[in-house]
């Protein structure tokens, strides 16, 4: 579990750190880690639901969560840069 925590938030880390080359305008940036980071904490609180009783799971759980909403917006982005697209 910890290491699925560890690779999902450097998944997130390289989504967030590619979003600025691949997107147009400082508000499509904005809203686009909002809406990344809001909903990466949502589906991680939701999934530690489940481990409310140990508090390290809890928060792998969470991590694990925020870095799966991620994933998607990291693959794009990685495909975006293989074919060297512009921004959008």
């Amino acid at each position: 579990m910890m290491l699925m925590a560890a690779l999902l938030m450097m998944t997130a880390a390289y989504a967030h750190l590619r979003l600025p080359r691949f997107t147009a305008g400082a508000k499509k940036l904005a809203l686009a880690r909002t809406v990344l980071v809001l909903t990466g904490i949502g589906f991680g609180l939701v999934s530690a639901a489940g481990y409310a009783d140990d508090p390290v799971r809890t928060l792998l759980a969470i991590l694990i969560g925020f870095g799966a909403v991620h994933a998607p917006a990291a693959i794009i982005l990685l495909v975006k840069q293989a074919r060297e697209a512009g921004k959008s």
